[in-house]
């Protein structure tokens, strides 16, 4: 199934980058002296110096080794990484498959010299020439993490879990006998219509859904009235990991949309949480860390995109993020992540999940995800 997909959204990305007429910087040849500093944009969680934890510090030894210093910019959603990426001024980005496309064909990141990374031989093979990152047979940088989607809920509500994203999605009565009215979250952002059509590609298979990412007027249409019935359920539309955990230890929140990172903050905080994948399956993403096409710091960016693909350090970010690492050695090599670190973030689930990425027209077979964006930004405000 997923060389499949591959496949297809290989054959598409092609098409899409052949008709921008997109002409790829000329990689680095060789490696010199470090600049003396690195400028990040990441997702919250990603370059720890132990400042949240000190057992979490993949950056202090990084900084000690190369004397480059590690400046970052979190970013809560892909479109605000495409934006930092667009005004400039960064060295590299940990860019999620809704992302990584839109910076290739904006030419806002280059393409690397693999050969230039030693540590490239630890990337798991199931992510090695991804089409999220990889056009033309040009490589636009490393893959950092991947991971699901999952459903965290609360297990003093649900004494069991539960099975099925109907929870977040449609109005009920919940095992504690009141409604989920004001007590669920979504995500706050327009990928997140690709959630609601992964739900009703199981629910309503008379629709026709293959790939929530690739949406007919019919589909779209269908995946909208579910978001615009959903709305009036909806706490608070979440985008800052620090506020939902917030809305689920003090505001009531019992289910929501989520990343392991969150549910791993909540459970250490001694919350009564827990997640699951439901029966429909999950969207997931995969993140890869791209280089701007005038990065100023191209040597401290490669010593970086090196050093991230040690096996300690992947695992480390895994155990932290509550994500999977891009080097399978890293599931051994992490005392943080433990011997089940992996079984346990779902590293056998990678075949089962539908990983971001942006949305494209095809030739007006499906709804861009220019619509995607004015669409949600829409239905967030009621409307």
């Amino acid at each position: 199934m997923f060389v499949h997909k591959t496949a297809l959204l290989s054959a598409i990305t092609t098409a899409l980058l052949a008709s921008a007429s997109l002409q790829a910087a000329e990689p680095l040849k060789a490696v010199g002296a470090g600049e003396g500093q690195l400028d990040i944009v990441a997702w919250p969680g990603y370059i720890e110096r132990g400042e949240s934890d000190k057992a979490y510090d993949w950056v202090t030894g990084f900084e000690k080794e190369t004397g480059c210093k590690v400046n970052v910019k979190t970013a809560a959603t892909s479109d605000e990484m495409v934006s930092l990426m667009a005004k400039g001024g960064y060295d590299l980005v940990t860019a999620s498959g809704d992302a990584s496309l839109r910076l290739i064909v904006g030419k806002r990141v280059q393409p690397i010299n693999t050969a230039l990374i030693a540590n490239w031989k630890n990337i798991d093979p199931r992510l090695k020439d991804g089409p999220w990152y990889v056009v033309n047979k040009q490589t636009y940088g490393t893959p950092y993490q991947w991971g699901p989607n999952v459903l965290m809920y609360n297990t003093n509500v649900f004494k069991t879990a539960p099975d099925s994203w109907s929870v977040v999605f449609e109005e009920q009565t919940l095992p504690d006998g009141k409604s989920n009215k004001g007590r669920v979250q979504a995500y706050d952002g327009p990928i997140y219509i690709a959630d609601a059509a992964l739900y009703l590609k199981s629910t309503k298979p008379e629709l026709g859904i293959k790939n929530p990412y690739e949406l007919n007027e019919v589909q779209y249409k269908a995946a909208l009235d579910l978001l615009r019935k959903q709305q009036p359920l909806i706490h608070r539309y979440w985008h800052d990991a620090t506020v939902q955990m917030s809305d689920v230890k003090n505001e009531g929140v019992v289910a929501s949309s989520t990343w392991g990172y969150m549910v791993n903050g909540l459970v250490a905080d001694k919350q009564p949480v827990a997640s699951v994948i439901p029966k429909e399956g999950a969207t997931g993403w995969v993140d890869t860390t791209m280089m701007h096409v005038e990065a100023k710091h191209p040597n401290c960016a490669y010593k970086w995109m090196d050093w991230s693909l040690q096996p300690k350090v992947q695992g480390d970010v895994s155990a932290w993020f509550g994500a999977l690492p891009a080097v399978p050695e890293g599931c051994k090599a992490s005392e943080l992540l433990g011997a089940e670190g992996c079984a346990a973030n779902g590293y056998d689930q990678f075949a089962n999940l539908a990983f971001w990425k942006t949305p494209q027209a095809e030739g007006g077979k499906f709804v861009p995800y220019s619509r995607w964006t004015q669409d949600y930004i829409a239905i967030m405000g009621g409307r």
